[in-house]
């Protein structure tokens, strides 16, 4: 276990470069199983969770080389199936949630998959049903074993069928897609997610031979191939963090400008930020973060106090929710966050009241923040970080306090983000990461 420690109220200054998007990487890499031959991917995040996953898809047969930073070539010409249902290979599958999209090109591919409950943050009940439901009507057969708590899904014959999700899971959605691409006939899927990572998956799959359309929609229509060749492909930039560093230089009272953000797949996020009284300015495909002594957040044209939730795509990614709360807590204005998807995920309100936030945890999904309008700071604090996005929101939190805060756990934080110390110390932050046997 790792700590970082940070010394807050340091202004940051310079600019700041994306990571390839997490949430894309891991569907484009559990992609390559689909074909023998070989596909290149650019931007890749050498993060925990898309090492972790690299790493699987080598105890699998997959040949990947790195062959410059951020870039790899995989190769899964010679699959070893058996080993999915070696104990091993489940431990280490078990504790990666992305994991879970294996399935769909193994199901395509090979006729069968084999997976326990897969792991990841432990922010509330995500269920599979989704996925299953979806390889259950293009014709597999799903068992659970009880003993082992793994679940089995075998078809010999997949075929094409008519589906409406009962949500719009993102990595349902990939999973589903995945092993419909050459499934005998015509997939429809309705109620499909399409958010920019499964639009980006599409995009790679048209590259490899398979035949999809409507994406951008929430209707795709899949029409199967017998199998698919090798492409190219680049992941985009992780609006995530994009957004991580849009709180952070409002947060810290900072100009930074962020790089090759691909605005255009940012959907409401800016907007979102600018409804906070936070401005942003558009260079091409950069964003400006001008230095701001406070912002102020906008109430609804009746007067009523903001309310800012989660929806799928194009609505407000979840996985931002954290960093606007934590930002919300320096704003001039008061509002209400509603966090509808996951009821663990606004847990960690608790670290920002002992830093000397004002919120009101409503209930496991909403929670008002009044906020102090820099007027006071937050306090210096030690805690530990829960989850990704709540490390990323105690982390901004951290470095907008006097004094230097501790922060347990970080190893949350370093499935997410690439190097994050070593990048935000590039701008003028002061972070350091103290290893146990350092202690």
């Amino acid at each position: 276990m790792s700590t970082f420690h940070i010394e807050g109220g340091c202004r940051l200054g310079g600019e700041i470069r994306p990571q390839g998007a997490k949430n894309e990487v891991l569907q484009i890499l559990c992609a390559t199983l689909l074909t023998p031959h070989k596909v290149t991917v650019h931007n890749v995040p050498e993060i925990v969770d898309v090492l972790n996953l690299i790493e699987l898809l080598s105890d699998l047969g997959v040949v990947i080389e790195k062959i410059a930073p951020g870039s790899y070539t995989c190769c899964a010409a010679n699959i070893h199936i058996d080993v999915l249902k070696t104990p091993a290979f489940q431990k280490k599958i078990a504790a990666l949630r992305g994991s879970v999209m294996i399935i769909g090109p193994l199901l395509a591919r090979f006729g069968e998959g084999c997976i326990p409950r897969p792991g990841g943050d432990r922010i509330g009940r995500r269920r599979l049903d989704t996925h299953f439901t979806g390889f259950q009507k293009l014709g597999a057969e799903v068992t659970h074993d009880a003993h082992t708590g793994c679940y089995h899904i075998t078809a010999k014959h997949l075929k094409g069928a008519y589906m409406l999700l009962d949500e719009a899971s993102v990595t349902g959605t990939a999973n589903i897609i995945m092993a419909a691409v050459m499934a005998e006939g015509v997939t429809t899927i309705y109620n499909a997610a399409c958010e920019p990572y499964v639009q980006q998956l599409c995009k790679m799959l048209a590259g490899m031979g398979a035949r999809i359309q409507g994406t951008g929609s929430n209707l795709l229509t899949i029409e199967g191939v017998a199998g698919l060749g090798g492409t190219e492909h680049t992941v985009l930039p992780d609006m995530i963090e994009v957004g991580s560093f849009i709180g952070m230089a409002a947060m810290t009272q900072s100009e930074i400008r962020i790089k090759d953000v691909s605005y255009d797949n940012l959907g409401i996020i800016p907007d979102q930020f600018r409804r906070f009284g936070i401005a942003l300015e558009r260079a091409g495909d950069d964003l400006l973060v001008p230095a701001q002594t406070h912002y102020e957040i906008e109430s609804f044209i009746d007067g009523s106090i903001m309310t800012i939730a989660d929806a799928p795509w194009p609505g407000l990614t979840p996985d931002l929710l954290s960093v606007f709360l934590v930002v919300a807590t320096q704003a001039k204005g008061t509002v209400l966050i509603h966090q509808k998807m996951f009821e663990s995920r606004l847990f960690f309100v608790d670290k920002l009241i002992d830093m000397g936030a004002q919120i009101i945890l409503c209930d496991p999904h909403r929670a008002t923040v009044i906020g102090h309008d820099h007027h006071v700071r937050l306090r210096a604090a030690e805690m530990s970080s829960p989850d990704i996005r709540a490390g990323i929101a105690l982390l901004i939190a951290a470095m907008s306090t006097k004094g230097v805060s501790i922060i347990h756990n970080i190893e949350q934080i370093d499935r997410g983000y690439q190097y994050i110390d070593n990048r935000l110390n590039a701008l003028g932050a002061k972070i350091t990461r103290v290893n146990d046997r350092e202690k």
